[in-house]
């Protein structure tokens, strides 16, 4: 296939999606050839601009503290349940935004362990994020459990049969993310959690790159709890909240260990002792972090509209597109894909290895190409298909192959 600037020009008005950049708030940057990050900070859109002027001039500035029994105390749960219906598929009271991923992880892991009481295993993988294992390695620490950590093909990802050989009678959680932060493979979730569930324990997902790329499935698979970003792929905004999802049938057991105020049954009754709220409202802890979680709910509204099954065929076609290109114009300057090249076991973002990529990267972001270096040796190419278009990774593809010929 001829991957000419014309053919990439024609996939753009031949996109069903392309309507949706206009929604977002144009870059002004004139050196700017393409913005390859957004499965790290996605493009702020205009309507949360919008709304948090409102936010702060009505909300706040007018109604002042009358806005928590106006709305801004169900925000939480209101946002949850419409980010679970579209992106998630999780049933209502079940998802909850609250906190940073790292605090969600804690609180999630920490509750799988009480309910699995005599189990002394966490099972975790070495490619995972870092705060991923930061998080496992610290609650071991601190309760003197053991991490058993899957050492996973590079490529693949975490496969079922690596959990299956992992798990034992003793493991009382694993935690793992659906996609890969650096080769973007895709777990396959159902089965990992159901072999888990077969040996009695308990599965905590990381979200953070698959939610609002990828339709997820939290309830058909079974999952026990999930947490995830809403900077990336849902264009929340720097440090925006993060979500946890904890399914119904533990919410009687749940126990989540930053007892706040917030997470109480009655907030306003000043009680001596902390009664947790029914259902997922126990999980939050402290007040909600209105002037971010405005943006996830405007995120998400966007993302409904343009429907997460679309957003997926075009992040795989995006895919597609950066690794035909790779392989015509970089892989003979050394690079190498590094991602699945199935667009069902990928998720919204191409890994390229090249010996010098660290320089290199530099060298791409002075040049007007914004992407992620990855240690030791990945330049990372996100593919956010809201923001995305076809001749912007065309674009992109040419200067890198421009840089890598030049040398030194």
């Amino acid at each position: 296939m001829a991957t000419t600037r014309d053919w990439a020009e024609q996939l753009d008005a031949n996109d069903e999606l392309a309507v949706y950049r206009d929604r977002f708030v144009p870059i002004v940057d004139p050196g700017l050839v393409a913005y390859l990050d957004g499965n790290s900070l996605g493009r702020p859109l205009l309507a949360t601009a919008e709304r948090l002027e409102r936010l702060v001039r009505h909300e706040w500035g007018s109604r002042l503290i009358r806005s928590w029994s106006e709305g801004w105390l169900t925000l939480p749960e209101r946002v949850g349940d419409e980010l679970g219906r579209v992106a998630i598929g999780a049933a209502p009271g079940q998802v909850i935004v609250a906190d940073s991923t790292s605090v969600c992880l804690y609180k999630t892991v920490r509750a799988a362990l009480a309910l699995r009481p005599g189990r002394t295993e966490i099972v975790t993988d070495t490619s995972n994020f870092p705060t991923d294992r930061f998080v496992v390695d610290g609650i071991a620490e601190q309760f003197g459990l053991t991490v058993k950590r899957i050492s996973p093909d590079s490529l693949t990802g975490v496969r079922p049969d690596d959990v299956h050989a992992a798990v034992g009678d003793g493991t009382a959680v694993v935690v793992l993310s659906h996609v890969d932060y650096r080769s973007a493979a895709v777990a396959d979730m159902a089965a990992i959690t159901r072999i888990a569930h077969g040996r009695g324990a308990l599965v905590v997902w990381d979200l953070c790159h698959s939610v609002g790329a990828m339709p997820v499935e939290l309830d058909a698979a079974g999952v026990d709890f999930a947490v995830g970003c809403t900077y990336k792929f849902l264009n929340a905004g720097p440090g925006a909240p993060a979500f946890l999802y904890v399914n119904s049938k533990h919410h009687n057991g749940f126990r989540q260990p930053i007892t706040g105020w917030i997470g109480a049954e009655d907030i306003f009754a000043m009680a001596d002792r902390f009664r947790p709220a029914p259902g997922i409202r126990r999980a939050l802890s402290g007040t909600p972090p209105i002037t971010g979680m405005v943006g996830v709910d405007e995120g998400v509204a966007l993302l409904a509209e343009a429907g997460i099954d679309r957003v997926r065929t075009k992040a795989q076609a995006l895919g597609r597109l950066v690794i035909e290109l790779a392989d015509e114009w970089l892989v003979p300057l050394g690079f190498t894909v590094a991602s699945p090249r199935s667009d069902e076991l990928r998720g919204a973002h191409v890994m390229l290895r090249h010996p010098d990529a660290e320089r290199l990267s530099q060298r791409l972001i002075d040049n007007g190409v914004i992407i992620d270096f990855r240690n030791p040796d990945g330049i990372r190419v996100g593919l956010s298909p809201l923001t995305t278009s076809y001749a912007e990774v065309w674009h992109a593809l040419s200067v890198i192959s421009d840089v890598a010929g030049t040398g030194p």
